[in-house]
């Protein structure tokens, strides 16, 4: 793939048909997509855990502000035990990959104390893990038709609702996930 073909800051959109339990009907966020491989976050996939569950673990006293029922979310199978922030605005954290100017990926402690403080970035989707792929293994899943893929719309990553991401991407690149059969090989 060349350079311009990469899918960095963009959605993977899994298709109906795609029956892996961990990523049937989800939205991943691709933070990084090389020659090596792809990083992503799925971001549609609460857990039953918030934020104020994360924030005890890690011993961090929220702020009066902090609303410790935000949800986590599972950003993949991959370290589910590992904690990932995107966020924007990207900002200077200890340990952060910047996905666009606005947007960044972060995993270190420092901007969990300050979400925890209430001093963090204005939007953010904490996820435990992460969603990989090695050399060509993102390319093949594509041909073969598992995913559509399309820019991501920051709109779509922070704002809406959860159960409305899926069909709100597919939509961005003109696709009603409704009219396409999770069946195939039928006439």
């Amino acid at each position: 793939m060349t350079e311009t073909s990469y899918l960095r800051n963009h959605f993977l959109i899994a298709m109906p048909t795609l029956a892996d339990p961990n990523f049937a009907h989800t939205v991943t966020y691709i933070c990084e997509h090389n020659a090596e491989g792809a990083l992503g976050i799925v971001i549609n996939r609460p857990m039953s855990i918030t934020l104020g569950d994360v924030l005890q673990h890690m011993q961090i006293q929220p702020g009066a502000l902090v609303d410790t029922d935000t949800a986590i979310f599972t950003g993949g199978p991959v370290q589910p035990e590992r904690g990932f922030v995107l966020h924007r605005p990207a900002g200077a954290w200890t340990s952060s990959l910047g996905i666009t100017d606005d947007i960044a990926l972060t995993t270190s402690r420092d901007i969990m104390t300050a979400i925890g403080h209430g001093e963090g970035p204005q939007q953010f989707l904490l996820a435990l893990g992460y969603a990989g792929w090695g050399a060509g293994q993102l390319e093949q899943e594509i041909v073969d038709n598992a995913w559509l893929s399309g820019p991501a719309d920051p709109a779509i990553l922070f704002d809406l609702p959860v159960e409305e991401r899926w069909a709100a991407a597919a939509a961005l690149i003109g696709v009603d996930l409704t009219l396409l059969s999770s069946e195939t090989g039928h006439a």
